[in-house]
């Protein structure tokens, strides 16, 4: 590297230049090659562990596997082998390492200035615009402080309690999480608590904790950190079909990933930097994550939409890693439902929460990934097969969900009269549901006016519990009905003091208690009721919250939400999760200073101030879809349906 490309990177680091030092893997938008300054080489890792990382150094060219590729234009060569990349990583000299660049540098400086002065309609330079009950609240101190002759004690309490101050915190703690690589910003930890010692795995950069920082970071212009994120993730993609079940599956994403520093062979004055994924193989309960595949595609189309740039999603490796992700998905398999059958502990509920099976959360990420592939995936000859197939699983698995998950009172009704043991292709209760099944809490708890998608439904059991995601999130990705999505938002409002309570959300209502708690968690002290995924309050689902009221022109409903968070999370010091029916106590094993709940509040103010910008994560049906789906509704959903009439791939 010259004298004169060393000091302009010093340059970019050290803040003189007005941008984040971006690590795009290409010199141009459509390459598939690193900039200057990068090396990629495939390196066999010995022992029975994947590890895959990624290297880099000063050299002009690439070497992807076996093949070395220079700057192509368009992507790569037609004729070029896609080889996986076994280990990636930089070799910095540690004298002069350039990954430690953070808060100290005038890079950090800069992003926090940026971030007070990000304007968006008002949302963080504006007037505060407090609730009447705080602002009493605050002239009561005000007073109180007065009578004791501390006057002017009440108009800093008003200003260290005023929402600027709380979103100028947020983003400056969502700077100090960031995760260098080579340099370049590449992801966020989970959680930055300096009151704990044992970090677990808190310290690595989740794809599914990521999403509300990429998404935050989009809003505010920052397109580099999610575009580095996007591409490496990409690179840590298991590439290779194999038959060994301690391995990756074609097509998986890991959970998480983490970068290491390391002697670098045979010098021992320089390390290197590696990404070290983790597929499941260290998790509490060794699960690979479903939904890390399917968060990456629904944050990759809303890089493309937000920033404008098309050119990632255009690139002939990111096709790839969305077409391995679809196939495997949708492979053939034993199960007959259109739905995807997994395990428990394989998104967002991380533990053994009675969930296996075909929980909502999966289905309705799974349905919008779907439609954000269809919408990303470049038509081809041997795209062909795979769109046809795309399009049969989106109609069945909407109808499949729309008709069997959804729950309300004349739904509740018509399951209370089911009759059991029916054997025919015409029968109404398909799954043979037991009427007992219906819990005396339901029937209580269940408004006149509203309702929900259940969490889960198999042969004689269907899981009638709240799953906030889940059903945040087929609103989004409009995997239920304009009526179905209006009315899980009626939900909402009706028993607002169950869901939202002191502090917004509710992961699932109601949490398992005595007997059925020991049985289904196997006694997890972690997952006691009203705490962790049993029942917890998580203020990142705020962010979704957000984007379906704002879809479906509610904003009013998550405005409410964010300000009751405004009123504890801060001062709380943004923990992980609450606990307790009514979420007063901080979770008893939570996270301090936890990542996405700094960023699933900064996108909810982003968005309520642009609310226009969350079409970047919503979807909407086709004409197609609709029809199709009608049709289906029309001919009567109970219709016989014999071997000889039976055309389409899934059954419904």
């Amino acid at each position: 590297m010259s004298m004169g490309t060393c000091e302009a990177v010093l340059q970019v680091l050290s803040g003189a230049v007005p941008r984040l030092l971006s690590s795009d893997l290409c010199s141009s938008n459509s390459d598939f090659v690193f900039s200057s300054k990068y090396h990629i080489r495939s390196v066999k890792k010995k022992g029975s562990r994947y590890l895959q990382s990624l290297k880099c150094s000063s050299m002009m060219r690439c070497q992807i596997g076996s093949y070395k590729c220079t700057r192509l234009v368009g992507g790569l060569d037609a004729n070029t082998a896609i080889d996986r990349l076994k280990l990636l990583s930089c070799k910095c000299q540690q004298a002069d390492r350039v990954s430690g660049v953070g808060m100290g540098d005038g890079n950090g400086a800069w992003f926090v200035d940026n971030a007070k002065k990000l304007n968006l309609n008002g949302s963080i330079n504006s007037p505060n615009v407090l609730e009447f009950e705080d602002v009493e609240q605050l002239k009561r101190e005000k007073e109180v402080s007065t009578s004791n002759g501390t006057a002017g004690t009440g108009t800093s309490t008003f200003h260290k309690a005023s929402v600027d101050s709380i979103e100028d915190e947020a983003w400056g703690l969502l700077q100090d999480s960031m995760v260098y690589y080579c340099g370049s910003p590449i992801g966020t930890v989970a959680a930055n608590d300096p009151t704990s010692s044992n970090v677990l795995n808190y310290d690595q950069v989740f794809i599914r904790d990521f999403i509300p920082s990429g998404i935050a970071f989009l809003l505010k212009g920052e397109y580099d950190i999610v575009r580095n994120f996007i591409l490496h993730t990409l690179q840590l993609q298991s590439w290779e079909k194999t038959m060994d079940c301690h391995s990756p599956g074609q097509g998986l994403m890991p959970a998480s990933f983490k970068v290491r520093t390391v002697p670098l062979d045979g010098d021992d004055s320089a390390t290197e930097e590696v990404l070290d994924p983790d597929f499941g193989e260290a998790a509490i309960g060794r699960v690979a994550p479903v939904d890390s595949g399917l968060w990456w595609i629904i944050l990759l189309r809303a890089y493309g939409k937000c920033s404008g740039d098309l050119s990632v999603q255009e690139r002939v490796d990111v096709q790839t890693g969305i077409k391995m992700i679809l196939r495997l998905c949708i492979a053939d398999g034993f199960d007959m439902f259109p739905t995807l059958l997994v395990t428990d502990g394989s998104c967002m509920i991380d533990r053994r929460m009675g969930i296996h099976g075909h929980p909502l959360e999966i289905q309705a990420l799974f349905y919008s990934a779907l439609l954000c592939a269809r919408e990303m995936l470049t038509p081809e000859d041997g795209s062909a097969d795979l769109i046809r197939a795309l399009n049969n699983r989106l109609v069945a698995l909407s109808f499949h969900i729309r008709e069997y998950y959804w729950i309300d009172m004349r739904k509740l009704n018509e399951i209370y009269r089911y009759k059991t043991e029916e054997y025919s292709y015409d029968a109404v209760n398909k799954f043979n549901i037991y009427p007992d099944q219906i819990s005396p809490w339901l029937v209580e708890w269940m408004p006149n006016k509203g309702g929900y998608l259940i969490g889960n439904l198999q042969p004689a059991h269907m899981d009638f519990r709240f799953f906030s995601l889940g059903n945040l999130w087929a609103v989004v990705g409009g995997l239920a009905t304009t009526d179905q999505s209006h009315a899980i938002l009626d939900l909402i409002e009706a028993k607002w003091a169950d869901l939202v309570t002191d502090m917004p959300f509710k992961i699932c209502y109601p949490a398992l208690e005595g007997q059925e708690w020991q049985i289904i968690t196997g006694c997890d002290p972690k997952n006691t009721p009203w705490s962790y995924h049993n029942g917890g309050s998580w203020p990142t689902l705020l962010w979704q919250l957000t984007v379906a009221c704002i879809k479906m022109n509610r904003p009013e409903i998550a405005a409410k939400a964010v300000s009751v968070a405004e009123k504890r999370i801060s001062r709380d010091k943004w923990p992980e999760y609450y606990d307790t029916k009514k979420a007063r106590f901080i979770g008893k094993q939570s996270r301090l200073f936890q990542t996405w709940s700094i960023a699933g509040y900064l996108v909810a103010k982003l968005l309520l101030a642009d609310p226009n910008a969350a079409k970047i994560l919503t979807t909407e049906e086709d004409s197609e879809l609709v029809n199709a789906f009608s049709c289906m509704i029309s001919a009567n959903p109970r219709r016989k349906r014999g071997p000889k009439s039976l055309k389409q791939t899934y059954i419904v």
